[in-house]
């Protein structure tokens, strides 16, 4: 945390924010960014300070990194509308989406150099950030560890040849500095990747050594500060935000269409090649996709990946969307049942 109230600049604040406000809400209201999120209510940092904000019931959705605005009384007015949200089918078997981090600049794409290595993995993750509209950074953790760091890093670089791919040591200050670029002043960062690949130690890396004292891990559990429950931005010492989120972690694919097409964009391109514009690339004729398979110009690795993400995020999309449907039809239903009674005891 900087040592004096951080502006609004320095959180954020840009003129996608601005341009949303009426000046009634600008001269009446007070902003701020949500840097971490409870059960029961949400904290935030603005001009006035840090400060718990009251959710007042049946308010507007908000999660870690929304800029909002509130009264003189702490209360939620409203949240802006966001630069970039990610969200995820809700865990278990709730049938619902859930907000994890908004307004993420970059997204640091983990991976370590061993036998967690995963393109298919990547390509999700690439897929989730491109939905969400940030910019993908691939860190591949481990390089001290690994004697094939040229080759792996080639294979994820031939994903897209525009993708930013750094191999390194994360124990190494001078190797994650080449990361420092991304931590800019007023910028955002989140993390994915799966357990075991070395977020912990990446992240008390880009803390730096202080803040490792205050809020340290231990490697071998995975217990300290890093372990939390809840969602929260925490301060680099470059001027940047981070966005420790527990959600972050593991993300399934929903409502992901543009992103899973844009993350395999020769496939999309090849499908447009297609005799059949409804071909399902399997035994049709004149499937350019197949023509490519047999050729060898598309891997099949890479073409089964892509249907196995098209497939997740349309099952989970279509539920999502029979759940609103329901949704929708129990709120017209008690509409109804209320205005029938307000007529019933009119007419008495």
């Amino acid at each position: 945390m900087p040592n004096s109230t951080p502006t609004l600049s320095q959180l954020g604040w840009r003129p996608f924010f601005q341009q949303q406000l009426s000046l009634e809400e600008y001269t009446d209201f007070h902003l701020g960014r949500v840097i971490e999120q409870h059960r029961s209510n949400v904290v935030v940092m603005s001009e006035q300070g840090q400060l718990s904000l009251i959710l007042p019931p049946n308010s507007e959705r908000v999660c870690v990194g929304d800029w909002v605005l509130f009264d003189d009384e702490n209360r939620l007015s409203r949240p802006l509308e966001r630069q970039s949200l990610f969200q995820r089918k809700a865990a278990g078997s709730k049938v619902d989406s859930q907000f994890i981090a908004a307004n993420v600049d970059t997204v640091f794409i983990v991976c370590s150099l061993n036998h967690d290595f995963n393109l298919s993995r990547i390509e999700r993750y690439l897929a989730l950030a491109k939905e969400a509209d940030v910019e993908p950074v691939i860190v591949l953790t481990k390089a001290d560890q690994c004697e094939q760091v040229d080759e792996l890093r080639a294979q994820v670089q031939r994903l897209d040849p525009l993708l930013m791919v750094h191999a390194l040591n994360a124990l190494s200050g001078d190797e994650v500095a080449a990361l420092s670029g991304y931590c800019r002043e007023g910028k955002t960062l989140a993390l994915l990747g799966s357990s075991g690949v070395g977020k912990s130690t990446l992240v008390n890396a880009l803390l730096g050594e202080q803040s490792m004292q205050t809020g340290g891990i231990r490697e071998s559990d995975s217990k300290g500060r890093h372990t939390t429950t809840y969602r929260a931005i925490k301060w680099l010492a470059q001027g940047g935000l981070l966005m420790d989120t527990p959600g972050m972690r593991e993300l399934q694919l929903s409502d992901c269409e543009q992103g899973v097409s844009e993350t395999f964009s020769e496939i999309t391109a090849l499908a447009e090649q297609c005799r059949f514009h409804d071909c399902s690339h399997h035994n049709e004729p004149g499937c350019a996709i197949q023509q490519a398979l047999n050729s060898g110009e598309l891997a099949q690795r890479r073409f089964d990946s892509y249907q196995k993400l098209m497939r997740e995020q349309a099952f989970n999309s279509a539920t999502l969307a029979e759940k609103r449907a329901k949704d929708k039809a129990f709120g017209k239903m008690i509409h109804t049942i209320q205005n029938e009674s307000r007529q019933r005891k009119k007419g008495r």
